[in-house]
């Protein structure tokens, strides 16, 4: 059974405290996290899609068709506030993951109906 440490006694060493933590984050620039959060939600999307080493293991459309579309609706929303340098690349990434899940997909959506497409507009072929 793990005790719950009194206020005021040494943190364990290695573990941050909550006021480090804010501090932390609050030194990171808002493009940074936008595309941290991004990148993340393209990651787990890739698993979900079945686009890693362990394939068809964790694959499952429906949790990659929400990851895909809240993607999409993030790089919509943030396309002003991030550069182009930025945002290039992760809308590329973008792009082949609605590729990869109208492949994956055994009854594909109508051309614009896919993931995130209701922010991209209609993805067609490579």
């Amino acid at each position: 059974m793990s005790e719950t440490p009194s206020p005021g006694a040494p943190e364990t060493p290695g573990a941050a405290g909550f006021d480090d933590m804010t501090r932390d984050i609050a030194e990171v620039p808002a493009v940074e996290v936008i595309v941290t959060v991004a990148v993340n939600l393209m990651s787990a999307a890739a698993v979900k899609l079945g686009l890693t080493e362990e394939g068809d293991k964790y694959k499952d459309l429906d949790e990659a068709r929400k990851l895909v579309h809240a993607l999409a609706g993030l790089l919509d929303a943030s396309a002003t506030e991030i550069s182009s340098f930025h945002a290039a690349p992760l809308r590329d990434g973008l792009k082949s993951l609605q590729l990869a899940f109208r492949e994956a997909s055994l009854v594909p959506d109508e051309p614009g109906q896919g993931p995130g497409e209701k922010y991209t507009g209609a993805v067609y072929g490579r």
